[in-house]
């Protein structure tokens, strides 16, 4: 016989209820949380199989197949959990579980096929996308998420210091993105993203995939990188100066730098996100370079690379203790030059806390 578990605490406990005050507050008779990144938001369980339902006045219930089961309770013992989900009678499984659900909520990200599976699981309910507010929970990290992501940050600034200490004139960009990518995947997870590396008037290209241009020494160097470290992301950008840059280059340096201090000590609580945006928009707008700035100022960062709040133009969200961003102006001019400076920084009760360490970023680096 099955030892019944022990009650455990549940660490998700906050965030779970704020789901199912949501719940409640639209109605809905259930959510079904079917991607991996948001079950492991709710749960701590990481595994590619399964649906976490959520029904407001009942017991949350992990429904995972036989390879999760054991694992499962012993992450998540507060959590019940049952071995029942198989990929092939999923919609079966739904139509049994919700045969008097009316209103249900979904994830508007999931794949088009699971979405057909729910509209043939309940035919008759009102699916309601509630995506968007699975994300805004996620937003505000607990202390042990937190410590994950300030790890990883940690990590991806010792890589980059290895990095730079390593590599020489001469290197291309490929060679040079081989170093990083070897060192994430020997002192951490491998990489939270493809790793950019731009030499010289490269770095006006975003998101420049490395290539075999040559990084002279005497051109500029800028790199974007983040590991992943126990399944925590992290992000920051850095640039090697050269000993002289041209008076064009150490110009948008300084403009761009302006705008990335200037934005982190904007960063608050109770700050909202696009009033950040504004801050480093208008310094390099003042700066005649307001065209050249042409993505957001920054993005949540957690399990996944890109995750809520945005600092962008368009972004109301107000910041609360416990949230993580990152702040990266950066000024772009084809077939000239580009900088981007980018820190992650973790908004703290009294203001924030940059957790990006590597480099001076006033000095060549």
């Amino acid at each position: 016989m099955k030892k019944p578990r022990k009650p455990a605490s549940n660490p998700f406990a906050a965030r779970l209820g704020a789901v199912v005050r949501m719940a409640a507050a639209k109605k809905l008779d259930a959510v079904i949380v079917f991607t991996q990144t948001n079950r492991r938001a709710l749960t701590g369980v990481d595994c590619d199989n399964g649906a976490l339902v959520i029904e407001p006045g009942r017991r949350t219930v992990f429904h995972t197949d036989f390879r999760y089961t054991t694992m499962a309770e012993r992450v998540a013992p507060w959590l019940a959990v049952k071995t029942m989900w198989k990929p092939a009678a999923e919609a079966k499984t739904l139509a049994r579980l919700g045969a008097k659900w009316k209103r249900i909520g979904f994830e508007g990200a999931i794949s088009a096929s699971r979405y057909l599976r729910l509209k043939e699981a309940f035919p008759r309910a009102k699916l309601v996308d509630v995506y968007q507010d699975l994300l805004a929970e996620r937003a505000v990290k607990t202390p042990a998420e937190i410590e994950k992501i300030r790890a990883a940050e940690a990590l991806t600034c010792r890589i980059w210091e290895e990095t730079r200490a390593s590599i020489a004139p001469g290197m291309t960009e490929k060679e040079i993105q081989r170093r990083v990518r070897a060192l994430m995947n020997e002192l951490g997870d491998g990489e939270a993203f493809e790793t950019i590396i731009c030499a010289g008037a490269n770095a006006a290209e975003c998101h420049h995939v490395p290539d075999s241009t040559v990084w002279t020494g005497n051109s500029p160097l800028l790199a974007d990188l983040g590991v992943k470290l126990d399944g925590a992301c992290s992000d920051m950008t850095r640039n090697i100066v050269p000993a002289k840059p041209s008076r064009l280059y150490a110009r948008i340096y300084s403009t761009v730098l302006e705008a990335n201090e200037a934005a982190i000590a904007a960063v608050r609580p109770g700050a909202v996100c696009r009033d950040i945006d504004a801050v480093a928009r208008a310094i390099i707008k003042k700066a005649g370079y307001g065209p050249q700035f042409g993505h957001s100022l920054g993005h949540g960062v957690g399990f996944e690379i890109h995750e809520s709040p945005n600092f962008s133009a368009n972004c109301a969200t107000i910041l609360k203790p416990g949230m993580l961003v990152t702040v990266e102006p950066g000024i772009y001019l084809p077939g000239k030059l580009g900088v981007r400076i980018e820190d992650l920084v973790l908004v703290t009760e009294s203001g924030c806390e940059v957790l990006s360490s590597a480099s001076p970023k006033k000095t060549a680096q």
